[in-house]
């Protein structure tokens, strides 16, 4: 039996298209859904929407993104229906220095890819048409992932394994396909391969003087993932990664701080501005929601320095 062609829906005109009576209210459920909860971080929103999802036909939903970008999954997924909300911003600090990098050479390593997001993006028109490396273990996020490299004209590449400190394999468990993790019990799960991010180096993937902004979502394994990348990191390299709410320690922003030459940048919601951090307890004040995720980034380049700061000085006079 042949696929259903995938709902479009165009976050640009809000146009919903190829939709039956019942997939369109579904959508509206799931929008104003989004709406409501966006005013306490989307606090069970997911469980409702998977709820919601099991009256759903199994079929896609394609969104365009930008005029440049469609982005793929299966409708009334839980953690991607919020883009239904076209008020809802994924991730807007880094789409920040994403669009403030239109100009730079650079190449996105996106580990822990999930269903590709930001490589679709990435590698758009509008954001600068950068190269992309989607790097995702699971088997089950994987074909979602390749899905979207070519529905996208394969204009990124994808890599099936998992980040770590080394090259080797690991188990990947879980049961939320966004929070899939190789740090878990080592007895069950999914086998997976890893590499560190310095064997893309070794492997010829990437060249150790080039530019690149590295988005870390692996889910654990940050700290370890950060070790086996230390060639990389020397490069004009900016890695992004998640620290998670409902960590009081900071571990990950603790680790770039204390144990390599990075400096450590968060973007700060009351100043609007990237701040470069030398005292934890900034994150006190930032990490409001326990039960979702901050990104932080860490970078030894001044190049990528200056440009940072070029970009506060930009928003500071958007601003007056």
């Amino acid at each position: 039996m042949m696929a259903q062609a995938p709902i479009q829906f165009d976050r640009a005109s809000g146009a919903l298209e190829g939709a039956n009576l019942w997939e369109r209210t579904a959508a509206l459920a799931l929008m104003t859904g989004s709406k409501i909860s966006s005013h306490f971080s989307h606090m069970g929103y997911i469980a409702c929407a998977n709820l919601l999802r099991k009256t759903l036909p199994e079929r896609n939903i394609a969104i365009k993104l930008n005029p440049d970008a469609v982005f793929e999954f299966p409708y009334g997924d839980g953690y991607w229906s919020k883009l239904l909300n076209r008020s809802y911003n994924y991730e807007d600090e880094l789409e920040l220095l994403f669009v403030d990098s239109l100009d730079v050479d650079y190449t996105l390593l996106d580990c822990g890819a999930n269903y590709g997001y930001w490589s679709v993006l990435v590698s758009s028109k509008p954001f600068g048409a950068h190269k992309a490396i989607a790097i995702e273990p699971s088997g089950q996020n994987y074909p979602k992932l390749a899905n979207n490299a070519r529905v996208n004209g394969n204009r990124f590449e994808t890599l099936k394994c998992a980040i770590g400190a080394a090259r080797g394999s690991a188990r990947l468990s879980g049961t939320k396909h966004e929070a899939f993790s190789i740090a878990g019990d080592s007895s069950v799960g999914e086998e997976v391969p890893v590499i560190a991010l310095d064997n893309l180096i070794d492997d010829g993937k990437v060249a150790p003087s080039g530019k690149y902004l590295i988005k870390l979502d692996v889910e654990g394994v940050e700290i370890e993932a950060i070790k086996g990348g230390a060639r990389l990191l020397q490069a004009d390299s900016v890695i992004m990664c998640e620290e998670h709410g409902s960590d009081p320690t900071h571990a990950v922003s603790r680790f770039i701080l204390e144990q390599t030459p990075l400096k450590l940048i968060v973007f700060d919601p009351r100043s609007n501005r990237m701040e470069t951090v030398t005292e934890l307890s900034i994150l006190d004040r930032i990490k409001v929601s326990t039960h979702v995720g901050y990104n932080v980034f860490g970078t030894a380049s001044a190049f990528w320095q200056d440009r940072i700061n070029a970009l506060n000085a930009k928003t500071a006079r958007r601003l007056q």
